[in-house]
């Protein structure tokens, strides 16, 4: 349990210090949250044609009420934490890698979904819309984590404990 935890915590470390570096900053986690705004604002417009996106923001054009998307709400750093409790684990690469692909869009679509209720959110109500968006959805976005540990963790094979000898 201690080799996890430790490995975990050096992984994380490792992979949000390069998230907050400019270059992956500049190559990876701008473009990507871009294309969460593009992605969450074409999905509004399959109901909502007043919808635009530019950048990492979504506005409705008639009451120009916008939202934008920043680091810690495009899903990243939550991924980031899932990775790095699966790479920490005693697991065959190709059972990690099929987790964290299956993890990455669990996470992507609880986070879509996270993006439009806020979205709308706002637009009725800026106090419900603060109290949804700094506690609502930062537990549910990290229960989602959770859970998708503990199922890919089903999946793993069990370990051989080695025999005791009397």
């Amino acid at each position: 349990m201690l080799r996890f935890f430790f490995i975990f915590l050096a992984i994380q470390a490792a992979l949000f210090t390069a998230e907050l570096t400019r270059p992956v900053q500049q190559a990876i986690v701008i473009p990507f949250t871009e294309s969460i705004a593009s992605l969450s604002a074409w999905l509004v417009k399959l109901f909502d044609d007043g919808v635009i996106a530019y950048s990492n923001i979504i506005r409705d054009q008639q009451s120009g009420f916008a939202v934008a998307i920043e680091a810690g709400c495009n899903g990243v750093e939550a991924t980031i934490v899932l990775v790095a409790a699966m790479l920490a684990m005693p697991a065959p690469w190709k059972l990690k890698l099929v987790g964290i692909g299956a993890g990455f869009v669990a996470i992507q679509a609880m986070n879509l979904l996270r993006i439009i209720s806020l979205f709308y959110l706002g637009q009725w109500n800026k106090t419900a819309f603060d109290w949804a968006h700094l506690y609502i959805w930062q537990a549910l976005i990290m229960l989602d984590v959770l859970i998708v540990f503990l199922i890919w963790l089903r999946f793993l094979p069990a370990r051989q404990q080695p025999a005791h000898v009397s």
